[in-house]
C-alpha cells in the first residue's frame, strides 16, 4: 500500500476503534457510578475488545508495510439519562463503525488490495456479532426490565463476561 484510499482508512479506522475504547470505558464509568459493577464489567471488557480492534489494523499496516499515522482521539460522551439509552447509544454506534469498516472494504475492492479485503473480512464478522450483542443487550433490557429486579438480575449476568483476546493478536486468525 502508498498513500491509497484503503490506507488513509484503515488509519482513520485506528483512531475510530480507539474512540470506541474510550466511548465504552466512559460507559463503564457511568455504571460504576449507578453501582451496576456487571454493566460496569461488560463495557469495561468491550472497551478492551475495541482496543484490540485499533491494534490488529496497526499490526496489519506495519505487516504491509504501511505507515500508521496516529491522531488525537476525540473526548467520549459521559453523562447518559439511563440504561435504556447507553444500550441504545451502543447499538447505534456499532451500526456506525460497521458502516466505516464497509467503506474501507469497498475501498480495497476498488483498489483491488485484496490483502486488504482478506483482512477486513474478519472486521465484518466481528461487526455482525457486534450488532448482535448490542441488540441483544437491548432485548434483555426489554425483557428485565428497568426496575430494581430486573435490573439487578442483568447485571448479575453481564458480571460474567470476560475479556478473551482478539484471535488476530492471539495468532489464531
Amino acid at each position: 500500500m502508498a498513500n491509497t484510499k484503503t490506507e488513509k482508512l484503515l488509519n482513520q479506522q485506528i483512531n475510530k476503534e480507539l474512540y470506541s475504547a474510550y466511548l465504552y470505558l466512559a460507559m463503564s464509568s457511568y455504571f460504576q457510578a449507578k453501582n451496576l459493577a456487571g454493566f460496569a464489567n461488560w463495557f469495561y471488557v468491550q472497551a478492551q475488545e475495541e482496543r484490540d480492534h485499533a491494534m490488529i489494523i496497526y499490526n496489519y499496516m506495519h505487516k504491509v508495510n504501511a505507515p500508521v499515522q496516529l491522531t488525537a482521539i476525540d473526548m467520549p460522551e459521559g453523562e447518559f439519562k439511563s440504561v435504556a439509552e447507553v444500550l441504545d447509544k451502543t447499538l447505534e454506534h456499532e451500526k456506525y463503525v460497521t458502516s466505516l469498516i464497509y467503506a474501507i472494504m469497498d475501498a480495497a475492492n476498488e483498489e483491488h488490495d485484496y490483502k486488504a479485503v482478506q483482512f477486513l473480512q474478519w472486521f465484518v464478522t466481528e461487526q455482525t456479532e457486534e450488532e448482535e450483542n448490542a441488540t441483544g443487550l437491548i432485548e434483555k433490557l426489554k425483557i428485565a426490565g428497568t426496575g430494581e429486579g430486573g435490573l439487578y438480575l442483568m447485571d448479575k449476568d453481564m458480571a460474567l463476561r470476560v475479556y478473551t483476546q482478539a484471535a488476530p493478536l492471539a495468532g489464531n486468525a
